[in-house]
């Protein structure tokens, strides 16, 4: 997407940034949907082309296949869709990834990020998530020089990982939400989000049955939605940690999303205090009182 696509600078702008095509709609899409009902400009970014994701065809008609599907499934979710900036297996931390993908962040200026799990099943998801916290973490340097040259941006931006696959980290150990986004009144829209990606459909039938994509996705929307006691079908979040992204108490989704469409645990909520008291009790270590 060129720079005349993006719009003037404005607080309501959302970017997913995941590893596959297919990897927002599973776990980032009833969120994406529901910002955009609220009137935020939302965008559309897979690191990868998916190019393996077929034992059919090549990895070049693969690439290709999946790119219509991704550009199929972004505009029936009404986001802006940006093209894919490396292949499966090569999502790296590396300097040429992290310049690229901070350019597309200067660019759009997003208000949130929504990304993977720090903790997942493999490495692409991983990547994907560090990658995305460190070229937000970048945006407002100007002597870090993106490729192509975008210029740095001031704008505060709020980071939330998504679940992992299967809901566990690659120890096999639970992860539980700091927040739930009720899902449910756009499911259907985020279920017919993934069956874009058709070719995975086809390809998974080999070993996992029929539509089994889309029964994964499901399952685990209505168990995140188990986990938060209240709503049918949800998507977790965790938010990133403040410090050189946003206020201490920022939390754009509770204030772009109606408050029977989320909830923040109280464990989150209490956050907030403990860091403050935190901080009051390293000021008073570094000026040698407690008060």
């Amino acid at each position: 997407m060129g720079k005349s696509e993006i719009s003037n600078f404005k607080s309501q702008i959302a970017l997913a940034i995941a590893a596959h095509p297919d990897d927002i709609e599973f776990y980032m899409a009833g969120t994406l949907l529901l910002l955009k009902r609220a009137g935020w400009e939302i965008h559309y970014l897979n690191l990868s082309s998916g190019n393996c994701g077929s034992v059919q065809f090549s990895a070049a008609k693969t690439r290709a296949i999946r790119r219509r599907e991704a550009q199929s499934a972004a505009r029936l979710l009404g986001a802006l869709y940006h093209p894919s900036l490396t292949d499966d297996l090569e999502i790296f931390y590396d300097d040429k990834t992290l310049r690229r993908l901070a350019a597309i962040i200067r660019e759009v200026r997003p208000t949130i990020v929504l990304t993977h799990s720090p903790q997942d099943y493999m490495d692409d998801h991983t990547n994907t998530s560090r990658l995305a916290v460190t070229a937000a973490f970048a945006r407002g340097m100007p002597n870090y020089r993106t490729r192509p040259p975008r210029p740095p941006t001031q704008q505060d931006v709020t980071i939330y990982h998504a679940m992992p696959h299967g809901l566990r980290d690659g120890l096999r150990q639970l992860i539980t939400p700091d927040a739930f986004v009720n899902t449910t009144s756009v499911h259907a829209t985020k279920r017919a989000a993934l069956a874009c990606h058709r070719s995975q459909k086809e390809w998974l039938d080999v070993s996992q049955g029929l539509d089994s994509y889309l029964k994964t996705m499901d399952e685990m929307s209505l168990a995140v939605g188990q986990m938060s006691r209240r709503f049918k079908q949800a998507e977790g979040w965790r938010r990133h940690l403040h410090l050189g992204f946003c206020a201490e108490d920022a939390e754009p989704l509770r204030d772009a999303l109606r408050k029977n469409d989320l909830i923040i645990r109280a464990h989150e909520r209490g956050l907030g205090r403990k860091l403050s008291r935190y901080a009051l009790t390293e000021r008073g270590r570094r000026t040698g009182s407690t008060g």
